[in-house]
């Protein structure tokens, strides 16, 4: 393994996208070789850029596996590069690189699959996950358990490795700038929630939640950071339930340092998470995080020790939780200095790289079946 290709077609910035790119640069610390595929407009492409990663402009959609000139293209930059290692994170990278990655013969062709929900068993799912793949690793337990929900017949399960993600040490310092837009008067308690405004990120539960901390007299502000097809919706209930004063759509925000570090408490209103990488940026600055008690949440979140989890989709048990944290200060900061503690002993990028490194030498792959 001396060249890797991070491969990443998405155009928008999330999770995913920061991952690969802070796995990109802790392999390249290592000493690998390594490249970024990427959108050419999107703000992986230009963060790669700014980072000095050689770069491949790649636009694909969720039927670019059956162009063939498309997959000969990646297969030419692969050969012509050198790559023997090809890793991906989305289910249409999975299809178009995969295959390209076969056909130029890299050695190792990793699907990292970090969304927590059914594969359809298709024909060509198959063929890329069992025949093109080479290892297969999920970012939880859950996400394991959703890849095999419908492919158990084809893929063991002992076949799909669990590594969690991991974040800089450097998020671990509490120093440093806040953000200029989260302010707040002496006594108020300030919320925060970051995420693209979807239905799967359900901050629609947040309206909810401010609604019934108001209710109880309350003061607070609960800022959200992110974009989306839910903003308008949002702004809307926002002012329909008169939280104008309380609830702070942000929009983009790009220093999620500043962010998390501007905040008192972090609330997570996710229908599913494959595995919640903001979770552990709060954490890592000392937040308590609340979260509904689903999918891969309870593995990051020890309950009543480093956060606290509510009943799924219930904005009653997730208000009560958040009023019983805003109102004992002891609890507050006990979660939040055992969250941080917590990133120490399981998060840290440098011990999952050398964990996904080691594997990925370990000689175990998908071809053994």
């Amino acid at each position: 393994m001396k060249k890797i290709c991070f491969f990443n077609s998405s155009d928008f910035w999330g999770g995913g996208e920061k991952l690969h790119l802070e796995n990109a640069k802790a392999f390249r610390t290592k000493g690998y070789d390594v490249t970024i595929a990427a959108h050419p407009d999107s703000e992986l492409w230009a963060r790669a850029k700014d980072e000095g990663f050689q770069t491949f402009a790649i636009t694909i959609g969720s039927t670019s596996f059956l162009n063939v000139f498309k997959l000969l293209n990646i297969k030419s930059y692969f050969q012509k590069e050198k790559i023997d290692t090809v890793i991906f994170t989305t289910s249409q990278d999975l299809k178009t690189a995969s295959i390209a990655a076969h056909w130029a013969k890299c050695s190792k062709i990793v699907y990292l699959r970090g969304l927590a929900t059914p594969i359809k068993n298709s024909i060509i799912n198959r063929y890329c996950m069992k025949t093109a793949c080479t290892h297969l690793i999920a970012n939880s337990q859950e996400t394991k358990r959703t890849m095999l929900q419908n492919l158990s017949a084809h893929i063991p399960k002992e076949k799909i490795a669990v590594i969690y993600h991991g974040i800089d040490h450097r998020l671990l310092e509490k120093d440093g700038p806040k953000l200029p837009e989260i302010t707040s008067e002496e006594g108020t308690i300030l919320l925060g929630n970051a995420g693209r405004l979807t239905l799967q990120k359900g901050q629609q539960h947040l309206i909810t939640i401010a609604e019934k901390l108001k209710a109880q007299n309350v003061q607070f502000k609960l800022y959200v950071a992110g974009t989306g097809e839910l903003y308008d919706e949002l702004q809307a209930s926002i002012i329909s339930k008169n939280l104008q004063e309380e609830v702070i759509l942000l929009g983009f925000v790009a220093d999620m340092e500043a962010f998390m570090r501007s905040i008192d408490i972090f609330l997570l209103t996710s229908s599913w998470e494959g595995f919640g990488f903001v979770i552990v940026e709060a954490m890592a600055k000392s937040k308590p995080v609340i979260a509904f008690d689903i999918t891969s949440n309870p593995e990051i979140i020890t309950d009543g020790k480093t956060g606290l989890l509510a009943q799924h989709s219930d904005a009653n048990d997730f208000a009560a939780k958040t009023l019983e944290v805003i109102q004992n200060t002891t609890l507050r900061n006990q979660l939040g200095s055992q969250a941080r503690q917590s990133v120490i002993d399981r998060f840290l990028i440098t011990e999952r790289i050398t964990e996904l490194e080691e594997y990925l030498l370990s000689g175990k792959t998908l071809r053994s079946i």
